[in-house]
């Protein structure tokens, strides 16, 4: 019989005469890669099979409550990292809160600089007055261990104090 690769790890294997359509070698890492492919292919399209497949879990879960405890105390690295990640979901999604109707988005964020308001209404001629602001951009991305120490300070937010006016 002629020679085939697999379409797990791609080496060549010589497929069994009782399997002419045998496309994974007979390596276990290859043939519980075969399993995973199937069972996520019957999950996408046979909805009963997805129904039993739930269910069997809920039963598992149910009787082992602690499983999952216990496995975090076994592991703690993966406790660790669990947590490390979970507060940087947190902060994005804080940070996708944060939006407001009258915020501009950061791709046309207005840059750094000292700018002049004039009022656009021409109605009132007699108070055409201009205020002259200075914009300063600050910097959302206040990680743990940073300058701010994860603190926005208040330095930050109106300046550094001056002489009073």
């Amino acid at each position: 019989m002629e020679c085939r690769r697999c379409a797990a790890c791609g080496a060549a294997f010589r497929p069994r005469a009782q399997v002419p359509q045998q496309r994974y070698c007979p390596m276990a890492a290859c043939q519980r890669e075969r399993r995973r492919r199937w069972q996520q292919i019957k999950l996408q399209s046979d909805a009963d099979y997805r129904a039993n497949q739930a269910q069997a879990h809920r039963a598992w879960a149910a009787g082992r409550s602690e499983y999952w405890r216990e496995y975090r105390a076994k592991h703690p690295a993966y406790t660790d990292r669990n947590r490390l990640e979970q507060r940087r979901r947190d902060r994005h999604r804080r940070a996708a809160r944060l939006a407001k109707m009258d915020a501009s988005p950061s791709i046309h964020s207005v840059p750094s600089g000292t700018y002049r308001l004039v009022p656009e209404a021409e109605g009132d001629l007699a108070k055409k007055d201009a205020w002259t602001v200075r914009l300063t951009v600050i910097s959302t991305d206040y990680e743990p261990g940073g300058e701010a120490g994860a603190i926005l300070q208040r330095e930050d937010v109106i300046g550094r104090a001056g002489p009073a006016c």
